[in-house]
C-alpha cells in the first residue's frame, strides 16, 4: 500500500513538472527562436567569413550648445537631455581622467533610444557644445540589438528576464525528467553524458 502511494506521488509530481516544461517552453517557443537566430548571427562577426550583421546608417548628426548647468555630471546633462530635447539616457558612459600627456582628453557619452533607432551624444567636459548622433538599424541589426538588451526599454528587459528564468526552469526540468528511472551509469552512457562530456570539454578550452 505504501509503495502504491509512493509511486502515485512520483507520478504525479512527474506529470506536474513535464505539465510545467511544456509550459515554459510554449511561453519561451518564439523567443528561443529569436534568441537561437541572433545568437548564430553574432558568434560568426568575425573573421574572413563573417556573416551579414544588418546594416547600421546614421541619419543625422547636430551639434548642441550645452548650457553651463548641464555641463557638471553627465547625470546633469542626463537630465537637460530629458527635460529640454526629450531625449533619454538609457545608458551613460564617463571617459577616464584622460588630458594628460600624450592622452585624448575625457569625453562622456550619453545613448539612448530605440532598437530600430538610435541616438548618441558625445560631451567632452568643459565644452559649451556636444555632438548628437541619430542612427537607423535594419531588421537584422536591431534583432540583434534587441538580443544583446541594447534599445529594447523597460518592458523588453522584464520579458527577457522572464525567458531567461524560463530557460533554466526548461534545462533544471528537463534534466530532472531525462534522469527520472535511470541509474547513474545509464546517465553517463547517454545523450546526457555525451553532452555534458562536450559542454565541459569546450568550455575548458574556451576558459583555458
Amino acid at each position: 500500500m505504501g509503495q502504491d502511494i509512493s509511486a502515485r506521488r512520483r507520478n504525479t509530481r512527474y506529470r506536474w513538472i513535464r505539465q510545467i516544461h511544456l509550459w515554459i517552453g510554449a511561453w519561451g517557443a518564439l523567443a528561443a527562436i529569436l534568441y537561437g537566430i541572433t545568437g548564430l548571427v553574432m558568434n560568426h562577426r568575425f573573421g574572413d567569413g563573417a556573416w551579414p550583421q544588418g546594416e547600421s546608417s546614421e541619419t543625422s548628426r547636430v551639434e548642441l550648445a550645452i548650457p553651463a548647468e548641464a555641463r557638471a555630471t553627465p547625470e546633469q546633462l542626463s537630465l537637460w537631455l530629458r527635460a529640454r530635447q526629450q531625449l533619454d539616457a538609457q545608458v551613460i558612459r564617463k571617459g577616464g581622467p584622460g588630458g594628460g600627456a600624450g592622452k585624448p582628453p575625457s569625453k562622456w557619452t550619453l545613448s539612448g533610444g530605440t532598437a530600430g533607432s538610435s541616438w548618441a551624444l558625445e560631451y567632452a567636459p568643459g565644452d559649451e557644445s556636444a555632438t548628437l548622433k541619430h542612427s537607423s538599424h535594419s531588421s537584422l541589426a536591431a534583432f540583434n540589438r534587441l538580443h544583446k538588451a541594447v534599445g529594447g526599454g523597460l518592458f523588453w528587459i522584464l520579458l527577457a528576464d522572464s525567458f531567461a528564468i524560463g530557460m533554466l526552469l526548461l534545462g533544471l526540468s528537463g534534466i530532472w525528467m531525462w534522469a527520472r528511472g535511470r541509474n547513474l551509469r545509464q546517465m553517463a552512457v547517454s545523450m546526457m553524458g555525451l553532452s555534458t562530456l562536450a559542454f565541459v570539454a569546450v568550455l575548458g578550452l574556451a576558459l583555458s
